[in-house]
């Protein structure tokens, strides 16, 4: 059984399961709560993604009932069905509530993290929690099984699968003559996130940043990759857009957004690392509400958050933080990266310095997890 909460975990969950298949053949099936990427893989999902895929205080208050009706459906099934395991997916707010509910209502049923929260980076007490309701963390950094050991947790270095999606990076130039973007016309990719806060509170600032840029770099192009479940509030969000722009929507558009365009400008989030093996220079930022900031700010005990940064423990790629992340102090640093090769090149080197540290030289991440995980069951 698998378990994700939001599109990220939804594409990291279809390459589990296609790395299952790979190995274990028709003798591994399939339940739980996916997107459509699962659901290529042959998941028949429980409830649609959307209604935990919310983030921030006043997106998630309203939201709270929604998403305890469906932690406490995923946990009857699988107190029903009584799988091998459940694994579940990232989106820990969500996903380890399900994990917790299944635990205390029966302990022999082995329970999996896949994508555990940082919390090395902020509220390490938490892992000790993590001990006593799951059986097996697969962790995307080597440095994370002792982290996990020393409260008593096994965990396994699997890497990470987002390595897995260099390859689909490519298609640029001709999405660019599909989209009629001449080959020499300068395109920023725009990644505002995939939940509804960061369209609202992040979205907008890009657009202001956009109008500044409009003005700097000449015939400016945009795009914007994002997914269906968010993909009317983004239209919506982005009429009276101040430069020609592209919408698309499937991963296939997207990964050629990445590949076609000159310089990113993201919110943080898995959406970094992609752009990174894609070796699109970016500048990363983020917002949030105010009382989130608030809350989480002094609970931080890293220096930044791309994970690029986080792993090779220096900004190399830049990143602007709540207040810091204004439109014009945006515009500013695409602008820079649009006109210095030297920055380019520099974003480049610690891209693939980035690629080699998630495991990009050893076996597919996906399939190493899959194989600990078929172990794990087997009781090997």
């Amino acid at each position: 059984m698998l378990v994700c909460g939001e599109p990220s975990g939804d594409a990291l969950g279809a390459q589990l399961m296609a790395g299952l298949k790979q190995l274990a053949g028709d003798r591994v099936s399939f339940t739980g709560v996916g997107g459509l990427a699962m659901a290529r893989e042959g998941l028949h999902s429980l409830y649609p993604l959307d209604a935990t895929s919310v983030m921030g205080l006043r997106e998630v208050v309203p939201a709270i009932p929604k998403i305890l009706r469906h932690v406490r459906q995923a946990v009857d099934f699988a107190i029903q069905t009584r799988p091998d395991a459940v694994v579940v997916i990232d989106s820990p707010d969500f996903t380890h509530r399900v994990a917790r509910g299944i635990k205390k209502r029966d302990s022999s049923i082995k329970t999996v993290d896949y994508v555990a929260p940082q919390v090395w980076a902020s509220r390490a007490y938490r892992a000790k929690a993590m001990a006593s309701y799951f059986d097996l963390v697969l962790a995307l950094f080597p440095f994370e099984v002792e982290f996990f050991r020393k409260y008593g947790l096994q965990a396994a270095f699997v890497g990470h699968p987002v390595i897995e999606r260099r390859a689909k990076m490519v298609g640029g130039a001709q999405l660019r003559a599909r989209l009629g973007i001449g080959p020499k016309t300068p395109l920023l990719a725009l990644l505002p996130g995939s939940r509804t806060s960061e369209i609202r509170f992040i979205l907008p600032t890009f657009k202001v940043a956009v109008a500044h840029l409009a003005q700097q770099i000449p015939g400016l192009v945009t795009i914007l990759p994002t997914v269906p479940h968010v993909a009317a509030k983004v239209r919506a969000a982005a009429a009276d857009w101040p430069t020609p722009l592209h919408i698309v929507e499937s991963e296939a558009d997207k990964h050629a957004a990445f590949d076609a365009a000159d310089v990113a400008l993201a919110a943080s989030g898995t959406v970094t690392a992609e752009l990174a093996l894609a070796q699109t220079p970016m500048i990363v930022a983020y917002k949030v509400g105010g009382l989130t900031y608030f809350l989480s700010r002094h609970l931080m005990t890293v220096n930044h958050i791309t994970l690029i940064n986080i792993i090779l423990g220096r900004e190399a790629v830049p990143e602007y933080l709540q207040g810091a992340a204004t439109p014009q102090a945006l515009a500013d640093a695409v602008a820079r990266l649009f006109a210095d090769p030297s920055a380019r090149a520099a974003q480049a080197a610690a891209m693939t310095e980035f690629a080699h540290a998630l495991g990009a030289d050893d076996e597919p991440p996906s399939l190493r997890a899959a194989r600990v995980l078929l172990d794990f069951v087997q009781g090997q």
